[in-house]
This record gives structure tokens, C-alpha cells and sequence, in this order.
């Protein structure tokens, strides 16, 4: 019996809930997060009292399964170590309560809270005490409470599946990869597939056979105009320049400078605006635009959603919920949205009305994310904001009003040119109506063309032949995984930040110049996943399951039936797995140096956060080192040691003296191991804003700079 309705059950037939007859005091409301229980609080008046859950407060227990296969997969739900002191004054308030209300997120995870709050609370499931708003906005509150429901159970259901189906896979797969490999390894259905992606992007590229290619550019002029224009082929056929010979061939061909104007295709083509964000799209666009990594998206995000104090105008959320992967905006937001457009821009640059159809399996409970007023401008409010939050709501301010913009118009111009059967195209295009373009601008520049009729005549002013070789795909970055996991139906919203985090604190993957690389450990983890569960790999396998988890929140499928459906092919694999895989053996390497304590030689072994120097004479001898990465220059301090990369527990680069901790030295910048000419400091390289380094004084007092680096 799926454990939402066993509760049902108990909570309103099996139990009669009866209360100690107390004076009536005021409504009681639970949220989520202690940062918004103010500012609802305040909407609501002095009738109401608003106090935080603070996350979950009963979750399966850590130290085992949790979950009874014999008995329909029943959860069992422990109250999270802890929270006791909050939850027995969340039972005070709510017994002196008038009436409760639960008011945590409107998405599954909030309304597993709810139901977990009402078991706790001997709220009954039939009462209408859930509330549910998108955005913290004093109109979005007050009208939530006008109209309360009931706890969603189908959306518990849906909830409750996923939770399962991820401990069946991380608690039975986990234990045989400690087994067989080494403790403290996991896997999960949404980890192992972006494992899988890294590791088989990185067999792409070790595989790549550059291929040569040839491209020849050429200048042209009509007039005193000059433009472009790129090889297309010969005698009327597209052609390929393999090598250096089908240069040549082109090349000879060519005789003085007259191009004859075969063609003119003169159109006009429009582009639209683009969507609101969803979760995804905004975590890409964070990582691609303002150089956030996903988690951190997340956070400040959270942070304009919960709301800032806008001076006089007190405290306001910012930000619809963040969590959502539908592109559907409110009609009150689309029409502020017109209102606002049409006074800045004009009317004609406004698309009022338009509705926008949500993707295939997109879940649409509520809106994309977009400004709770878009009235409040990133530079109205500016000064309020630090300037992350500045940085991440000028994203999505951005984003909505553009999508709620007319279409931009390009007038375009393809032109054919040719000599004794030698094809160049130039293509040019220029911008007719700048529509959303107006305040996001995603464009290339325009190019016109010079204006030209078929067979006229224009002169070639170059021609340039280069040699080009085809590049492997590249490494995936945080936005490219997520946008391939988003495109493969794999996962929603909220897995995608804790996912990226966890291959990587497993060190299955590291990042390196901002993009994933498998680590020997990685590979090794996954080899062993796709050979013996490949379907918990299977990115179609596990879009059909989050298909079936959408149904079950639909309430066209029953939990328990998409759980078996999955663990009984599933405990077959367990079985083989636990029969068949052999143990690996992780040999260490030589370090090339002997152990300072006992003299035995020093090795190379993996550890749960990378590679470090032991001791073969383990466990008699426990010497340990870290593996550190010489600069080559000297400390600037004390002139003795050697600057070494370092790494704080939080996995930051800084660069420190070997000679630590007889000398000090640290550093977030990079010594050169040169002085400052004007001040006598030492120069250190810095990051700068938009990609590149640059050298600059370690003495903020001092102005000295060198040019940027690419």
C-alpha cells in the first residue's frame, strides 16, 4: 500500500485526531526557510504567525536502505537527528494554533514537506490547509490564502517514487563498488549517466583523427566598397579542399581580377525573441554570461526569490520560484510586462497576448522564472543588491522582458561570384527592426554587402588560402552537461547542481579550465556501471523513467507499480553484478623518492580526493604526503623556498612556500617571481574579468599593471 495513503488512512479513519480545547490563537503558517517567514508574516498581518521547517524534518534514516522491498517498497521515515526541539515547538504552536497552514515550496520536495509536517502534526489529509505561491509578493501571498487546498498526495506519490528509486540504486550499487573497488565510492541513476557522458566524450577525444581540410577567403570591392566572400566550389558544384593540390587546382583557375555577379537572393528574415528561463537554461546562461557555476546559481538565486529589503519599499521577493522547467508566464505578468515595454519602446515593440507552448514532459505547476516586478529594473534597484544577486537578476530581468518583445528583422543578401567556373558566396545582413534586440542584444554585428545586380562585374582584391585541421568535441563544461542531461529527458531542476557536485567530491571527475575531465578512478567506476547495470546508463531507459514518475504525479500510475517496474530487472543485474565483478586492484605508482621517516620507497596512491605520496611500508609506516606542484619560482619572503601550488579544504587554488610552516608565505595570485619597478613589490598574475591574465603589483596601493594576456 503506497505509504501517502497508508497514512490517509491512519489520520482519518483508523485515528480520530482529537485536540485539548485552548483558547483559539492565531493562524499558524509553516514555510520552508526562516529568511521568508518575516516577510510573509508581515504580508499577512497580526493575525497570522509564520515559522520555518528549515528544510525537511523526517527523511529516510542514512544508515541503512530504508525502504521494505517485501512490503510494496515502504519508506521508513525517521524525524531528522536534531530537529526534535523544532518539532515539538512546531506541535506546541500548532496545538494553540487557530488553524495551520503549510505553506513550503510549490514544487514536489515542498509538498513531501507538507505531507511529512501534516503525519507529524495529526493534520488531516482532506483538510485545505496547503498554500501554494510562486512568488513572495505581498498580492501572490494574501490571494494564495484566499484559495488553500488540500496536500497533493499524487505529488507526494511522485515525490516519494524518486526518493526510493534513488536509494534502491545508490544503497545496493554503492556497497559492491566499496567491495570491489574502494569504500567510500557511490552511484545514482542521474550521477552515472553524467559520468557516462564524460568519460565517453573523452574516448571521442582520444580517438580523434585530425582531419585536413582548406578554406580561401576573399576580398572583394564594388566601387570603393569593399566585402567578403568564401570559396564555394567549381563549375557549379559544391567542393571540399582536401589538401594543398585542390588549392592549387582552384588557384590556377583564377585569371586577373573581374568576378562576374551570378546571383543576388536578397530576404527577410526574422528571429525571435528567446524564452523565459527555466532552471536549466538559467543555470547554462549564468555559467556561459556571468561565470557562475551551477551551485552558486542556485544559491543566489534562492536568495532574490526569499527577497531583499528594497529601502521604503521593505522587503520584496525578486524572483518567481527557481525551480521549474516550464516557459509559461502568468497573464498579470504578461500584461505588466506589455505595460512596461510600450512605455519604454513603444507599442510596437511588445508581443502582448503571445502564448508560448511548453517543451515535451516539461512540468508546468508553475510559471519560468522571471522578476516579480518588472517595474523594479536592475538599475532601479541596483544599490540594494550585492553584486552577484545584481549579476544574476539583471540575467533574468533581461531575459523576460526580451521574451515578451516582437521578433527582430534582418534584411539579408546572398551574392554568388565567379571566374572561369571558380564560385565564391558572400552573405551579408543588416538590421531592419531591432525588436528585442533593443535590450538583448545575442546578434553578430551587421554585415552589409555593397548593392549589386546579376552580371555586373566586381573586382577581387585577395584572395587568401589556409589550412585548417578538424578539432576533437570538446570537454563538457557545467552548462554543456546540463544542457545534454536536459536534452535527454535525464533528471529535472533541482538534481543538476547536487549531481555536478557529487562526481566530483567522489573525484570521478575534476575540473580543469572549466571543463570535466574523468579521473582514472571515474573511468574505472563507470567500465564497471555499463557492464553490469546498463540500464541505470541507458539515457532513454531513464527518460522513460522520469516519464513514468510524471505520470504518477499526473495520478494516472501508482508508485509502487513504477518502482517494481524498475527493481525487479534491476535485482537480477545486483545478482550478477555481485557474482561476476572482480575485484579491482588500483596498483600504486613509484613516486621516485624514499620515505623521510623509514627509508622504504615512496608510491603514488588514490585517494578519496586525488592522487598523494604514501609510504610502501603501510601500515608499519603512515607517512604521508601531498602532491604538490612546484612554480619554479622562489618565495618572494623569505628568497630560500620554492613557491607550490596548494588547495584549501574547499578545493581553492592558492600558492604558498615549501617551506611552510617556517615561512608563511601564501598567496590567492600567482608570483611571477619578478619586482614591481615602481614600488619594489613582488608581481603576481591575476584573473581578469571576460577570460585572460594579467600582471599586476602585489601592493594594492600601488597602480602598476602590464598588458592582458589572452
Amino acid at each position: 500500500m503506497p505509504t501517502a495513503i497508508k497514512n490517509k488512512t491512519k489520520t482519518t479513519s483508523k485515528k480520530k485526531v482529537t485536540r485539548k480545547k485552548v483558547t483559539p490563537g492565531k493562524n499558524l503558517v509553516i514555510v520552508e526557510s526562516p529568511a521568508k517567514a518575516k516577510t510573509i508574516e508581515k504580508y499577512l498581518g497580526r493575525n497570522y504567525k509564520v515559522v520555518a521547517s528549515v528544510g525537511h524534518i523526517r527523511d529516510l534514516k542514512k544508515s541503512s536502505m530504508s525502504v521494505d522491498i517485501e512490503h510494496d517498497y515502504e519508506p521508513q521515515y525517521i524525524n531528522i537527528r536534531g530537529k526534535a526541539p523544532l518539532i515539538n515547538s512546531l506541535k506546541k504552536e500548532a496545538k494553540a494554533a487557530k488553524a495551520v497552514y503549510l505553506a513550503s515550496d510549490p514544487d514536489r520536495e515542498g509538498e513531501a514537506i507538507s505531507w511529512h509536517l501534516a503525519h507529524i502534526l495529526d493534520l488531516p489529509l482532506e483538510e485545505k490547509n496547503r498554500v501554494v505561491f510562486n512568488e513572495i509578493t505581498k498580492d501572490a501571498v494574501k490571494n494564495a490564502f484566499k484559495e488553500p487546498r488540500q496536500i497533493d498526495v499524487d505529488l507526494v506519490d511522485a515525490q516519494q517514487a524518486r526518493r526510493v528509486l534513488d536509494r534502491l540504486v545508490g544503497y545496493s550499487i554503492s556497497p559492491i563498488l566499496w567491495k570491489k573497488v574502494k569504500k567510500g565510492l557511490s552511484a545514482g541513476r542521474v550521477q552515472s549517466i553524467a559520468l557516462k557522458l564524460i568519460v565517453d566524450r573523452e574516448n571521442e577525444i582520444n580517438a580523434f583523427i585530425p582531419q585536413e581540410y582548406w578554406t580561401i577567403d576573399g576580398e572583394f570591392k564594388k566601387g570603393t566598397k569593399k566585402f567578403k566572400a568564401s570559396f564555394w566550389g567549381i563549375d557549379g558544384k559544391k567542393r571540399a579542399l582536401d589538401n594543398n593540390e585542390d588549392v592549387i587546382e582552384v588557384m590556377q583557375r583564377l585569371d586577373g581580377p573581374d568576378f562576374n555577379v551570378d546571383k543576388v537572393e536578397r530576404k527577410e528574415r526574422r528571429r525571435n525573441a528567446p524564452l523565459p528561463y527555466t532552471t536549466s537554461s538559467m543555470q547554462q546562461d549564468a555559467a556561459n554570461k556571468i561565470n557562475f557555476r551551477t551551485r552558486k546559481t542556485m544559491m543566489v538565486a534562492q536568495q532574490l526569490y526569499e527577497g531583499l529589503t528594497l529601502g521604503s519599499q521593505g522587503h520584496q521577493g525578486l524572483i518567481t520560484y527557481m525551480r521549474t522547467d516550464s516557459t509559461r508566464i502568468s497573464p498579470v505578468a504578461q500584461n505588466a510586462a506589455h505595460n512596461y515595454i510600450a512605455d519604454k519602446f513603444g507599442e510596437k515593440y511588445s508581443k502582448h497576448g503571445s502564448k508560448v507552448k511548453n517543451a515535451a514532459g516539461a512540468q508546468d505547476a508553475h510559471e519560468a522564472i522571471r522578476p516579480s516586478n518588472v517595474f523594479n529594473t536592475p538599475e532601479l534597484i541596483a544599490k540594494y543588491l550585492d553584486k552577484d544577486q545584481l549579476k544574476l537578476y539583471t540575467l533574468i530581468w533581461n531575459r523576460f522582458v526580451a521574451s515578451q518583445m516582437t521578433a527582430a528583422v534582418f534584411d539579408t543578401m546572398k551574392v554568388n561570384l565567379s571566374q572561369n567556373g571558380v564560385t565564391f558566396v558572400a552573405n551579408g545582413s543588416q538590421v531592419k527592426f531591432d525588436g528585442y534586440l533593443t535590450i538583448y542584444n545575442d546578434s553578430d554585428k551587421s554585415n552589409m554587402l555593397p548593392e549589386m545586380e546579376e552580371n555586373e562585374t566586381v573586382k577581387k582584391v585577395s584572395t587568401k588560402p589556409e589550412q585548417h585541421f578538424t578539432q576533437p568535441p570538446a570537454r563538457y563544461s557545467e552548462a554543456t552537461l546540463i544542457k545534454t542531461l536536459e536534452e535527454n529527458g535525464v533528471g529535472r531542476p533541482s538534481t543538476y547542481a547536487p549531481t555536478l557536485e557529487t562526481i566530483q567530491k567522489r573525484y570521478y571527475v575534476r575540473l580543469v579550465t572549466k571543463r570535466f575531465e574523468p579521473t582514472e578512478l571515474g573511468e574505472i567506476v563507470n567500465k564497471l556501471i555499463v557492464e553490469f547495470f546498463p540500464n541505470i546508463v541507458n539515457t532513454e531507459f531513464t527518460a522513460e523513467m522520469e516519464k513514468d514518475l510524471d505520470e504518477v504525479e499526473e495520478g494516472k500510475r501508482k508508485w509502487v507499480e513504477v518502482v517494481d517496474q524498475f527493481y525487479k530487472p534491476f535485482a537480477k543485474e545486483l545478482n550478477n553484478a555481485e557474482q561476476g565483478m572482480e575485484k579491482i586492484q588500483i596498483k600504486d605508482e613509484p613516486a621516485g623518492f624514499n620515505c623521510d621517516v623509514c627509508g622504504s620507497p615512496m608510491v603514488i596512491k588514490l585517494g578519496r580526493f586525488g592522487k598523494f605520496y604514501a609510504c610502501s611500508n603501510f601500515p608499519d609506516c603512515r607517512n604521508t604526503k601531498a602532491i604538490v606542484k612546484d612554480i619554479g619560482v622562489k618565495c618572494p619572503i623569505c628568497h630560500e623556498g620554492n613557491i607550490i601550488e596548494r588547495k584549501t579544504k574547499k578545493n581553492r587554488l592558492f600558492y604558498g612556500c615549501d617551506r611552510y610552516p617556517d615561512c608563511d608565505f601564501t598567496s590567492w595570485d600567482k608570483p611571477i617571481g619578478r619586482d614591481c619597478p615602481k614600488s619594489g613589490d613582488f608581481l603576481v598574475e591575476k584573473k581578469v574579468r571576460g577570460g585572460g591574465k594579467q600582471v599586476v603589483c602585489s601592493n594594492a596601493e600601488c597602480d602598476y599593471q602590464e598588458e592582458k594576456q589572452k
